[in-house]
């Protein structure tokens, strides 16, 4: 029996998924309704979040997306900041440029001036969906439904990652790149090898964050929010399946704020991770 319950012991240990030992409380909800957000992003330097927004079908060109601006109290800004897109989803930022995923391209916003600057077509995709940017200005944006991931340096786009599948979220970190593909979480190092982080979320991942100690925020569109330990092992924080999406967050590590849209809920929600 001894046995028996030492083997029972290291199956429960060697599980993904553990109990949780950290806790979400909703700080605000927009009262407004946002059309449709799919990605949240901070302004630096100031209490405001750039929002993307559908505004409708999330695989169609009908120029009705844009990009808005919240305040960090959950209190609307400007929903018309940039208006005339395709379905934008993930958001991307060096220094005075945001980068926008528009389907099958990817728009470049001057943040000073408010106004699209350039566009630039992605060859082949499909559909584009999350964008991260690293410390020397390369962009990496995936394609969920071709399972690629593209890399832009000065503008010029190339495939990088062809054999991801469910490609959603992405994370540049040093010479790291973090993807979400399907129920996956994975680190690809400069050389592209991959290496697997966890394995087994419920659902197809779709935002990511680094907590600032080696863990993750991972969100899952149909509704659920992970917490991803460095080992592997992860916590299931949220689950508003049937109720709520909860798309491509961001998070501020000095108030251990998360910032989660809602998509077809149209609103954004405001959590404290304890």
């Amino acid at each position: 029996m001894k046995n028996v319950t030492i083997v029972i012991a290291c199956l429960l240990l060697s599980a993904s998924e553990i109990y949780a030992q950290h806790t979400l409380v909703q700080k605000w909800k927009t009262t407004d309704s946002i059309p449709v957000p799919e990605s949240v992003l901070p302004v630096p330097g100031k209490n405001t979040l750039y929002v993307s927004l559908i505004d409708g079908k999330g695989n169609e060109k009908d120029g009705k997306g844009g990009v808005g601006i919240i305040n960090k109290d959950g209190t609307v800004k400007d929903l018309n900041w940039i208006t005339g897109l395709n379905a934008p989803k993930g958001l991307g930022l060096y220094k005075n440029k945001l980068y926008a995923a528009d389907l099958t391209d990817v728009v470049v916003i001057d943040t000073k001036a408010g106004k699209i600057i350039k566009t630039i077509p992605i060859p082949g995709a499909v559909f584009l969906n999350d964008i991260t940017t690293d410390s020397k200005g390369t962009v990496y944006v995936s394609d969920t439904r071709l399972g690629r991931i593209y890399r832009i340096v000065n503008d010029q786009p190339e495939l990088y990652f062809e054999a991801a599948p469910g490609a959603n979220g992405l994370k540049a970190i040093g010479s790291d790149l973090y993807v979400l593909a399907a129920k996956d979480l994975w680190v690809l190092d400069k050389n592209k090898n991959k290496k697997i982080i966890a394995t087994g979320f419920q659902t197809g991942g779709d935002g990511l964050e680094p907590v600032g100690n080696g863990d993750f925020l991972v969100t899952c569109w149909a509704g659920i929010i992970y917490y991803v330990h460095a080992n592997g092992q992860f916590e299931k924080l949220l689950d508003t399946q049937g109720k709520m999406n909860t798309a491509d967050l961001t998070y501020d590590v000095q108030t251990k704020t998360l910032y989660v849209p809602t998509f077809n809920a149209c609103s954004v929600v405001a959590y404290e991770l304890n």
